[in-house]
């Protein structure tokens, strides 16, 4: 599109900062395609089917790009575009391939023979858009526009069955970090138990984990504890140490005594006591008594006891199970036997020092301690679940098969085999990825350590831009949090500052738990910042010889150190890889963050660097060191370096660092401790939705964070590429304007591209009495004009192949009945609508022909307002006869009396009247009439200042032609020259500078005239632009009204529901207010007359109400039909089966429910009798 010369195809540049907020789910599923199949693959346990012995593992696993489904199997295949999905309503998979190695016994006693690779298809696996197996990666603005997409387009969402579906990324343990923790559950493990314990989630390379506590004993001992299969294993922490490694009594008791010195004492930072040497005694003398003394024996031991309970080692020897046990549960994340004994030593110190009270225990609940769970990680692990399980029902089906002496199966023979393995479905593990990602729920036996199995994909609606934005910037708690009755995890904590946004969290149920990552939050990948894939053995090797080079101590294994106060543990990663004299920790740290920033080829430039000080009782000491993926990370200044000074950090580090705000001086620091680094924008303390809210420092917090949610409810323009869509409800605003008033973050991020509101004039007057209560008086002729127009699409899907008929689906088709003439007037030749036409509700609109019954099938137009048909798509795989079929219907959506409307400080309202232009006020210089009247009385309790000061900018705006800044805090951003002006000018001065200049009043008031007296108002009005935002909630999708319908069959009483045509409920606290107002007769015909009104036949005689029976009395036809007169009426004589007679039988009025009421105790063997009475003296009773 080219106008007056000019390209408008906007460049991909410029939505390079919209597309980083999505790329820790991009990268993730990059990862796992590109490496991350390959790692787990080889993680993968080979299994062995035995007799004669064969080994079969898999390997090289590729993803492929989405194609289409070719005819014949010698075309060739075409790509697959997600537009194409999103019309068909089909999934956006690629195929998943992989070899599987069989290695046969040669028979000859000298190991496994040759490799035999076959290559399987394992399904299809959902490919995330603009991911390297995505169409779209890396195409520019004009290339989007060629494959139907927004050119806004971010990708990190899937497609499936045409619903795109975004993974909810949840808050997980933070990875090799041991935490203490104190719970009360711990004391119900076993008799003896305290309530702490030090707990570390261990991951290994191919994002499984594996999660360790060791529990302390009230005797003074600890426990090893993890889960296998659903069971938890506990161990004595001595056995444990004693089988990792070639030690003795000695120096295990050397090795726990080291953190304790009687030199210094709990002032001085010491976290031991003398108690430490009791309880290594006492660990100590469990292995003894146990009879153990030898590494071997202890293997031995762990051998006997876990044999039984791991899968395919039941013939192996008890070092063998042994081995398996201490490599596949202890402390997974390590490879060597001598780093996880230093970790266990490390952590049951931790443990002693929590016990002791010299050290706190670490708060759970706080985003130190968390890291996030990205979908490539989670998918991968959820991948090698099901891979391990198919290749077990693998092995059991060819040993049943073996098994079998009728069978002609040949186990030489690699077709038999693999078509044996077929029959086990292996495309069915693409399908299983498929359903988690469409329902969000996991069906697996294990819980792969996580502590959820629901809730991890939602529907991405596209209600607006920033509804889909927020999407991949929210973080969950976890949804076995929703149901807790305690508040602390829904706490906004001081060390999740500048990580996660402390306004944008929904109210309700899930308030504190459903968070979003603040603007400049990032997650840390396996990429590095030029996308080439990290090589983290490197990385760490690198960083242990910058370490070693500054004076470090390795950890060597048996090597006795000391411990805090006088040297610092360092860990990295959760290894413990050596100790630094505490008066060179700090310049060790100092020097690792300079490297960052000058040297990222040496330290990663997202290394987290966290010192714990010694101190008085507070968090164990340590340096902690993180350079794994999935951790929050931001950037802020570094001070200590001239130029180029950004550093990435993370919370864990953050909470130990001294980072200065601009407008916050010095903090209360002292000079001892001066800040060495500082915020780059105050901004950056909050997310990208928040932002866009102009002047927010000046607003009360709750308006901002419902503005949050209501611009997440607007109708909006919400994508450019709507003709090819084909979603079941797009909210669209016809004519949206550029807010005049907008901060930095709106140009930054491209906001234009999808604009959400209207830029209306207000005027705050109490003007009639319509504008009380948050209601708002709009100008019709405003809207006549076009203000706030907008639609509603709704496509409906039609798949005749879904609809079975009873020969088969292949003989249904779209066609016209020609013999109803009343039909062709809206439906097509085609059996389709005519585009344009307007269809009212019950009216035909498409028509299906059963070739089987030879009968049609109309389909007619359900709902109650009038639609036009806007487009219609067809499927066209089988050109003579499309068996699919999608009809996008629109709806006119203009405002009306009872529309909410919103402007962007939290100030929602009803539409309550549509004045006519004429009776509005009216400036008698300007001539100008407001597009909005709103209530005075809504600023002073809600303390919107924000909104007043966008009416008078969006004036000075106007006037002058130009966009106004509104980014909240800007006094506390220093002025460019570095020189801070001597008298600060408040923001209302500047603003009103601006307009006294064009004539106008200072402070925005003018003087109007009414509209329907002509006089002119006793005080001025505020008036001027605000840019006003239309919600979904309409009054045509929420009316309720009935005056007969459908009842429920039991009780006759009118059923719920507004598409059913349902009534509304008149409860409990309605009668009570009716019987307030002593009106009685509108009480009997709510709840009777227009309920279940009923007249029932009661007998006098014996009061019972279920008992009678009606007799239709013959009788001579004494006049025939004469003429047109109406028939007879059939008299009917009623009686009383228990009286045998029909006298004393009476009518009576009554709810049909108490009927039924008589008939369920009747049920039960108890009589109801009624006393009937005309006087009104009788009283009803009961009797069984």
């Amino acid at each position: 599109m080219v106008i007056k010369g000019k390209d408008t195809v906007p460049n991909t540049e410029d939505f390079k900062e919209l597309r980083n907020l999505v790329t820790h789910h991009i990268e993730s599923f990059d990862y796992m395609t590109e490496k991350g199949l390959d790692v787990m693959f080889t993680r993968i346990n080979s299994v062995n089917v035995y007799d004669p012995s064969t080994d079969n593992n898999l390997e090289n696993p590729k993803v492929f790009s989405p194609q289409k489904e070719s005819l014949s199997s010698n075309s060739r295949k075409e790509s697959l575009y997600p537009f194409e999905c999103r019309q068909a309503k089909i999934s956006y998979t690629g195929a998943l391939m992989a070899d599987v190695c069989f290695q046969y016994d040669n028979g000859l006693g000298s190991g496994l023979g040759a490799v035999v690779r076959e290559k399987f298809e394992f399904g299809e696996l959902p490919i995330m858009l603009m991911s390297n197996r995505c169409h779209l990666q890396g195409a520019d603005c004009r290339k989007l526009l060629k494959c139907k997409e927004s050119t806004s387009e971010m990708g990190g969402y899937f497609i499936l069955n045409g619903i795109e579906r975004v993974f909810r990324c949840v808050i997980a343990p933070k990875r090799n970090h041991p935490t203490g923790m104190i719970r009360n559950s711990f004391t119900g493990k076993r008799e003896g138990y305290s309530d702490k314990a030090v707990a570390i989630r261990c991951v290994r390379d191919d994002q499984s984990a594996v999660t360790i506590k060791v529990y302390y004993n009230r005797n003074g001992s600890a426990r090893v504890g993890f889960w296998i299969g659903g069971r938890e294993f506990l161990l004595p922490v001595g056995l444990v140490l004693k089988a990792l490694t070639e030690t003795n009594d000695e120096e295990i008791y050397e090795s726990l005594n080291c953190c304790y010195n009687e030199h210094y004492g709990r002032g001085d930072g010491s976290v031991g006591t003398q108690l430490v040497r009791e309880r290594a005694k006492i660990i100590l003398d469990e292995v003894r008594d146990l009879g153990l003394f030898t590494r071997e024996q202890c293997r031995k031991y762990l051998g006997e006891h876990f044999k039984s309970d791991i899968d395919g080692l039941e013939k192996e020897s008890y070092p063998v199970v042994a081995e398996a046990v201490l490599k596949n549960y202890i402390f997974v994340h390590l490879d060597n036997d001598d780093d996880k004994f230093n970790l266990l030593i490390f952590i049951i110190q931790k443990l002693f020092s929590l016990v002791d009270q010299t050290s706190l225990p670490d708060n759970p609940d706080s985003l130190q301690n968390q890291e996030i769970l990205v979908p490539g990680h989670l998918i991968t692990i959820y991948l090698k679940e099901k891979l391990e399980e198919w290749l077990r029902k693998c092995k059991s089906t060819i040993e049943e098969e073996m098994r079998n002496i009728k069978s002609k199966f040949d186990f030489e023979n690699h077709a038999d085999i693999k078509k044996l393995m077929n029959k086990n479905q292996p495309r069915s593990i693409g399908t299983s990825i498929e359903s988690l990602l469409k329902s969000g729920c996991m069906t697996t036996r294990s819980s792969l350590d996580l502590q959820q199995k629901v809730g991890y994909t939602v529907q991405a609606e596209r209600l607006n831009f920033l509804r889909f934005l927020s999407f991949f910037r929210a973080v969950h708690r976890g949804a076995s949090f929703a149901g807790l009755r305690t508040t602390t995890v829904r706490k906004l904590l001081p060390e999740s500052w500048g990580f996660l946004c402390p306004v944008h969290t929904p109210d309700g149920e899930p308030c504190g738990l459903l968070n979003h990552m603040t603007r400049t939050c990032r997650i840390s990948s396996q990429f590095d910042s030029n996308g080439n894939i990290r090589d983290f053995r490197k990385i760490r090797r690198s960083v242990v010889d910058v370490l070693v080079g500054v004076g470090m101590v390795t950890s060597l294994p048996k090597l006795v150190r000391a411990g805090p106060p006088k040297v610092i543990h360092v860990l990295l990663d959760g290894q413990v890889v050596g100790s630094l004299s505490s008066n060179l920790v700090p310049e060790v740290v100092a020097y690792l963050r300079r490297l960052k920033v000058e040297a990222p080829s040496i330290i990663p430039e997202d290394l987290e660097v966290g010192y714990v000080p010694t101190s008085m009782g507070g968090s164990y000491p340590g340096l902690y060191l993180a350079s794994c993926p999935a951790r929050f990370i931001r950037p802020v200044k570094n001070t200590s370096i001239p130029s180029n000074n950004l550093e990435l950090i993370g919370p864990f580090e953050q909470v130990f660092m001294e980072i200065s705000c601009p407008d916050g001086g010095n903090g209360g620091r002292n000079n001892s401790s001066l800040a060495t680094h500082e915020e780059i924008d105050p901004t950056g303390m909050i997310s990208v939705v928040a932002n866009l809210t102009p002047w927010s420092d000046h607003n009360q917090s709750p308006r901002n964070m419902y503005q949050c949610q209501m611009a997440k409810q607007t109708m909006a323009y919400s994508t450019q590429a709507l003709q090819f869509r084909a979603d079941q409800k797009i909210y669209h605003l016809q004519t949206p304007q550029s807010p005049v008033v907008r901060t930095k973050t709106y140009t930054a991020y491209n906001i234009d591209e999808n604009p959400t509101g209207t830029n209306a004039i207000v005027a705050v007057l109490a003007h009639t009495g319509f504008d009380m209560e948050d209601a708002m008086i709009l100008n019709k002729s405003s809207v006549e004009r076009g203000m706030c127009h907008g639609q509603i699409y709704q496509t409906e899907a039609i798949d005749l192949s879904d609809q079975k008929s009873r020969s088969g689906s292949g003989n249904k088709r779209f066609r016209r009945n020609n013999a109803v003439k009343s039909a062709h007037s809206c439906v097509d030749a085609d059996g389709l609508p005519y585009v344009g036409q307007k269809i009212y509700p019950n009216e035909t609109y498409c028509s299906i022909y059963d070739g089987v019954t030879n009968d049609y099938k109309p389909m007619k137009r359900k709902g109650t307002d009038p639609v036009i048909v806007d487009f219609v798509s067809l499927d066209m795989k089988s050109k003579n006869h499309p068996q699919k079929a999608n009809i996008r219907f629109r709806h006119a959506r203009n405002p009306i009396i009872g529309d909410k409307f919103s402007s962007r400080h939290g100030q929602k309202g009803v539409c309550s009247q549509l004045w006519p232009d004429i009776d509005m006020p009216f400036n008698g210089v300007t001539g100008m009439r407001p597009d909005l009247i709103i209530n005075p009385h809504a600023f002073p309790s809600r303390m919107t200042i924000a909104m007043l000061l966008e009416s008078i900018a969006a004036k000075g705006g106007s006037l002058r032609g130009e966009f106004v800044d509104a980014t909240p805090f800007r006094d506390a951003v220093k002025k460019t020259n570095g020189e801070e002006d001597s008298k600060s000018s408040l923001l209302v001065d500047d603003l009103g500078s601006m307009l006294k200049q064009k004539g106008f009043n200072h402070y925005g008031t003018e003087t109007l005239y009414s509209g329907y007296l002509g006089v002119e108002l006793k005080c001025e009005i505020f008036m001027g632009p605000v840019y006003y935002q239309r919600l979904r909630h309409m009054v045509s999708d929420k009316f309720q009204v009935r005056s007969t319908g459908m009842v429920d069959q039991v009780t006759r009483q009118p059923i719920k529901g507004r598409r059913r045509g349902g009534g509304i409920r008149f409860g409990e606290m309605e009668r009570d207010s009716l019987l307030a107002h002593g009106a009685s007769y509108l009480l009997h015909d709510r709840l009777h007359t227009s309920s279940d009104h009923h007249i029932a036949d009661v007998c006098s005689l014996c009061g019972s109400l279920l008992t009678s029976s009606v007799l239709n009395v013959q009788q001579k036809k004494l006049i025939r039909e004469i003429g047109n007169l109406p028939p007879g009426r059939t008299p009917k004589k009623v009686t009383c089966d228990s009286c045998k007679t029909s006298k004393g039988m009476e009518t009576v009025a009554m709810p049909y429910v108490f009927r039924y009421l008589a008939a369920e105790l009747a049920s039960m063997n108890i009589k109801l009798t009624l006393q009937l009475s005309n006087s009104g003296e009788g009283s009803d009773s009961e009797g069984v």
